[in-house]
């Protein structure tokens, strides 16, 4: 598959069409993030679970009513606001998602904090080593695009794993060190509470402005 500007799909809804959307469906996501968590824990038993599942599988039959057939995709309307409601690390409408909230500090330092429970679990009560991986990605992406400014896309990232990290409330950040005309060169970290300053997980990441990207660029945040 080949990403270019035509990857990114214009939208006739308003923003505030897209921001009802996102409370309505976000707030299911949410509900289904819950029952996540809860089913990887519960100890219930058969017929509970059985009439459990009747109820999912209820859901699902209500929601596939009218439903696309396609990935969510990234799309964006004519006052400039764009939505990536699939994504698998903010996506407002994705259950596998956190969701991740971003936040960009005077020094062009992206950050965030969120909490991982059950469900990225890894070794015993950690966070799993690839979701660390998303994450960092994620958010190193994001720090690079410069505040939506320019779109990115990675071209390498090197991970050291320096101490498991406790699943909880953990918190990262983000900074650009270099750039080189279409490369941008970006340094992370994951930690937690527990281990103060010291990062639980570093990250060093090559991003690429695409040369398609500068012929023609899509405006709007991709939240």
């Amino acid at each position: 598959m080949t990403l270019s500007s035509m990857s990114f799909v214009p939208s006739d809804l308003s923003t505030a069409e897209v921001e009802a959307s996102e409370q309505l469906y976000g707030d299911l996501a949410q509900d289904v993030r819950l029952l996540v968590d809860v089913a990887i824990r519960a100890r219930v038993d058969a017929d509970r679970v059985a009439a459990a599942r009747d109820l999912v599988r209820r859901a699902e039959r209500i929601l596939a009513e009218d439903a696309s057939q396609e990935p969510a995709g990234i799309h964006f309307n004519t006052e400039g606001r764009s939505w990536n409601w699939g994504n698998a690390v903010v996506g407002v409408r994705n259950a596998i998602a956190p969701p991740v909230v971003l936040r960009w500090v005077d020094d062009e330092t992206v950050r965030s904090e969120v909490d991982l429970g059950a469900a990225y679990e890894g070794p015993p009560s950690c966070v799993h080593g690839g979701v660390s991986a998303l994450l960092l990605d994620h958010l190193m992406g994001e720090c690079a695009s410069a505040a939506h400014t320019r779109l990115i896309v990675t071209g390498t990232l090197t991970l050291r794993y320096r101490k498991p990290l406790p699943l909880g409330r953990i918190h990262m950040q983000a900074q650009i060190t270099h750039e080189d005309d279409r490369k941008v060169t970006v340094t992370a970290h994951l930690g937690c509470e527990a281990y103060g300053d010291e990062p639980a997980v570093e990250a060093t990441g090559l991003f690429i402005v695409p040369r398609w990207a500068r012929e023609g660029s899509v405006s709007g945040s991709l939240d």
